[in-house]
């Protein structure tokens, strides 16, 4: 089968352009592209001037498959990244138990194969319980599928043990992802220290935290040549540390969540719970700074960090609530906001969304090109629509941008060729 999207508009990171055109899917992959007339087709969709661009690879999701399925299952979030866009989603391990054994691992890569629409590659653990002591077995576990190592927000605070599991992975070619944070002075903190928290009387972390995580990573992957990915960096402060490891050489990547790119602090307001996050929401020129970074290419990946929460976890007081927010359905939307104030470009953004990503996991998605994987995603960036948390399709409701007014709706998701979402 042979599959024509015409009358496109085709964002290309790969080649940086956004041009008329069409695309021509072959089976499960992308046959070609083209301006002008286009080659017969079995079927062809009239994508009326919407754009076109390579689905979103989402590094980060939390999908609480084992443990809490009465927060998020992979068939739930499935449906929710199919409509969101998200054609490949990297999954977290901090699960109950944690993803830290081939067992567990192939009951997660099995449940996912037989409840999501969208592809789903996921973490494993770095530690045992991510409890910072010992080691997984990285080698059984890349053979059982695992496409990263991280432990999430549980810092391995023992350097030896950090270092000797980064050297371990380099021997193996595994990407470790990690959070960097120094935890002594982050533990118990719910907003970023300054005037603001004050006023607000909650506990606070300084933005130095992050930079002193992250200082100490970097020292440790020049000590053993690791490939190292920073899930999110958040302050203006860690950004000149992350410069000097790329002019380096050292094989470092850099995330930053879309919550930490459109948001600041002061969306915190009288104790919404719904923004409070890990990291916590940073000051303006903090957000100014990254979204100048993402420009640049110094940040590489913008991410949802999809943490689903239930009702009871957020309803608690600022300080006791749960932190984190759902984020694979408002990924694209949110996005389109950056776009819109004319901070970036559509080919600037899926570099971000969906190049990079695919770049640093080794995955062959993320582009247009022929050959590539036919994972596409359709979508009018100008679409207004006020956002009604309570349709979202993820089991848990809690995203920062209930009632908000957003731009940018995805018409339809395509993974290996196959319509996953939308009627266009």
């Amino acid at each position: 089968m042979r599959t024509l999207l015409t009358n496109i508009r085709l964002i290309d990171p790969e080649a940086g352009t956004d041009a008329l055109g069409w695309l021509m899917i072959d089976g499960d992959t992308i046959a070609e592209t083209g301006s002008g007339n286009a080659p017969a087709a079995d079927t062809v969709i009239d994508g009326r001037g919407k754009c076109l661009a390579p689905g979103i690879v989402d590094i980060g999701v939390k999908i609480c498959e084992p443990g809490e399925r009465h927060k998020e299952s992979f068939k739930s979030a499935g449906l929710a990244a199919a409509a969101g866009g998200v054609t490949t989603m990297v999954t977290r391990p901090d699960t109950a138990p944690a993803i830290d054994t081939p067992e567990v691992l192939e009951f997660v890569t099995r449940r996912a194969r037989e409840a999501s629409p969208v592809r789903i590659r996921p973490m494993a653990a770095l530690t045992k319980g991510r409890e910072g002591r010992e080691m997984v077995e990285i080698g059984f576990m890349l053979d059982a599928g695992a496409v990263a190592f991280s432990d999430v927000s549980n810092v391995t605070q023992n350097s030896k043990v950090l270092s000797r599991a980064m050297t371990y992975a380099r021997s193996l070619g595994a990407l470790i992802i990690a959070h960097p944070q120094e935890p002594g002075l982050s533990k118990g903190a719910s907003v970023t220290s300054g005037k603001f928290a004050s006023l607000r009387g909650l506990p606070a972390v300084s933005p130095m935290a992050e930079r002193m995580g992250l200082d100490r990573d970097m020292a440790l992957v020049e000590m053993t040549g690791a490939k190292y990915h920073a899930d999110q960096i958040t302050t203006a402060r860690a950004l000149p540390a992350l410069e000097r490891a790329k002019a380096n050489g050292l094989d470092v990547t850099a995330g930053v969540s879309i919550h930490h790119l459109t948001l600041n602090e002061f969306d915190v307001g009288d104790y919404r719970t719904f923004f409070k996050l890990t990291p916590p929401l940073r000051s303006e020129d903090d957000r100014l700074a990254l979204v100048q970074a993402v420009a640049s290419g110094l940040i590489d990946v913008i991410c949802s960090m999809h943490t689903p929460q239930d009702e009871e976890s957020k309803r608690l007081p600022f300080e006791e609530a749960a932190s984190g927010a759902v984020g694979l359905e408002t990924l694209l939307p949110a996005a389109m906001r950056l776009y819109h104030s004319g901070d970036l470009d559509l080919p600037t953004l899926f570099r971000a969304l969906s190049l990079n990503p695919s770049r640093r996991l080794g995955l062959s998605t993320g582009r247009l090109s022929a050959g590539a994987p036919a994972d596409l995603v359709l979508f009018d960036p100008d679409a207004p629509f006020v956002m009604d948390r309570a349709e979202l399709r993820s089991k848990s409701k809690n995203t920062p941008y209930d009632g908000s007014r957003m731009q940018g709706k995805v018409l339809a998701t395509f993974v290996a060729g196959a319509r996953v979402f939308g009627e266009i």
